[in-house]
């Protein structure tokens, strides 16, 4: 594990220890490293949904579609 020093004001630095105390986090690394992957995941699905907006249409998804998708799950 990397170890990284990051400065804050003094109105952040008490957000943070105020945060860790409420929520349960351990120490304000843990919290801090919530925070990177919420944000993480939150970029992959933003290229997931431009990557499906700038997709070739798809197949219509009606009550056709949802009705073989139950008898498709049903035979398994």
């Amino acid at each position: 594990m990397s170890i990284m020093n990051i400065s804050l004001p003094d109105s952040l630095k008490h957000f943070v220890d105020q945060q860790v105390m409420d929520r349960g986090y351990g120490t304000s690394s843990e919290y801090l490293s919530e925070l990177i992957r919420h944000d993480q995941d939150r970029q992959v699905l933003h290229r997931l949904l431009l990557e499906g907006v700038l997709s070739a249409p798809g197949a219509p998804v009606d009550d056709d579609y949802f009705n073989a998708l139950r008898r498709r799950a049903q035979r398994r």
